[in-house]
C-alpha cells in the first residue's frame, strides 16, 4: 500500500510532560535499522453510541481510554479529515462524511467500530477505535488506559462473533505507518491460508516459537513464512500467547522495539489463533516484522487473505 505519511514533531515541553506521565517507553521513538517449511495436523473450521471517547473500556483499559490533548500531535486531531476517521464519526455520532457515502456500520460500541474492508468481502473487516488514533506510532497505545482492541477484534471476528470472518483460519493484522493507506488505526480481520496455520504449528513443535514475551526478540524465534499473496518468504518474530488479555502494543514495545533500538512506527503485527482438528486450541501466535530483519516486512498484507 502507498502510505499517506503525516508526521509532526512534538514540542519539547510536551515531550517532557509526556515522558513524566507515561515513562520513557511510552514515547515511541528510535531509529529502525535495516537489517524450511514443515508440516503439521490439517486444521479445520471451527445503535451508534453517543460518545466518541468512551468511558467504559474493555479490560485492560482504564477510566480515560482516549488520547489526551497533548498527544494530538502524534495521535491525530478530532478535526482531521481522514476517510476512515470520518466513517468512525458517522457510526458514533451520526456525522455524515462530507461528499461521501455513509458507511455500513457493522458494529458500533463505545470503544470501537467495525466496518467492511477495502474492497468489501465476507472474509475482510476492519475494527477501528472510536477515539482519534492515527496508528501504531501513537504513544497512547502503550498507556494503561487504552482499550484492548486485539481481544475485541478476535471476539468479533471469530466463528460465532458479531461480524465473523468467513474463513476457517482467521488472522488479525495492523500495518506500519509507512505501509498503511489510511490514517485511523484499523485492525484487519481477515483469513489466513491453511499453510500459514500449518507452518506456525510446525515451528512451535520445533521449539521455534517464543514461549514468553521476554524471549520474543531472540534470533532463534525468527522464522520464514510464505506469503499468501505470492510475494515469497518473509521473516517474522513469532510469539505464543495463551490469551489476548495483555496489551500487545506494550508487549511489542517493551520486548522488541526498545531492546533492539527500533521505531514503533515501523512495525507490523499479526495475530493468528491456533486451530487444530478439534477447533480453536485456546492459544495465539503473535507475529511481528519490520524492515530491519533480513527479508522482513512492515505490512501484514503478505499473510492475510482479503
Amino acid at each position: 500500500m502507498n502510505a499517506i505519511d503525516r508526521t509532526s514533531d512534538m514540542p519539547r515541553r510536551q515531550f517532557v510532560a509526556l515522558s513524566g506521565a507515561l515513562g520513557a517507553g511510552a514515547l515511541l521513538t528510535g531509529a529502525g535499522g535495516s537489517a524450511s517449511a514443515a508440516t503439521g495436523p490439517d486444521p479445520v473450521p471451527g445503535k451508534p453510541s453517543c460518545c466518541p471517547c468512551p468511558t467504559d473500556p474493555i479490560p485492560p483499559g482504564g477510566p480515560n481510554p482516549c488520547p489526551p490533548a497533548q498527544m494530538q500531535s502524534l495521535c491525530g486531531l478530532p478535526s482531521d479529515t481522514d476517510p476512515l476517521w470520518q466513517e468512525v464519526q458517522y457510526c458514533t455520532q451520526g456525522i455524515v462524511p462530507p461528499g461521501g457515502q455513509p458507511p455500513d456500520c457493522l458494529k458500533t460500541t463505545p470503544n470501537y467500530v467495525v466496518l467492511h474492508g477495502r474492497p468489501p468481502s465476507p472474509q475482510h473487516f476492519l475494527l477501528l477505535p472510536s477515539c482519534r488514533i492515527t496508528g501504531i506510532e501513537c504513544p497512547f497505545l502503550v498507556s494503561p488506559n487504552v482499550a484492548n482492541y486485539w481481544h475485541e477484534a478476535w471476539e468479533t471476528g471469530r466463528s460465532g462473533g458479531d461480524v465473523p470472518v468467513a474463513s476457517p483460519n482467521i488472522g488479525l493484522g495492523i500495518n506500519s505507518q509507512s505501509a498503511r493507506r489510511y490514517q485511523q488505526l484499523h485492525i484487519h480481520m481477515a483469513g489466513v491460508r491453511p499453510s500459514t496455520q500449518l507452518r506456525l504449528q510446525a515451528l512451535e513443535a520445533a521449539g521455534r516459537v517464543a514461549p514468553q514475551p521476554s524471549r520474543w526478540a531472540d534470533p532463534q524465534y525468527q522464522a520464514l513464512i510464505t506469503g499468501a499473496d505470492g510475494s515469497g518468504d518473509r521473516t517474522y518474530r513469532v510469539l505464543r500467547l495463551d490469551a489476548l488479555t495483555q496489551n500487545l502494543f506494550v508487549l511489542l514495545n517493551q520486548n522488541v522495539v526498545r531492546p533492539l533500538g527500533l521505531a514503533m512506527a515501523g512495525q507490523t503485527l499479526i495475530v493468528v489463533p491456533k486451530m487444530t482438528a478439534m477447533g480453536f486450541a485456546r492459544s495465539f501466535y503473535v507475529l511481528n516484522s519490520d524492515s530491519s530483519l533480513p527479508s522482513g516486512t512492515n505490512t501484514c498484507d503478505h499473510l492475510l487473505v482479503y
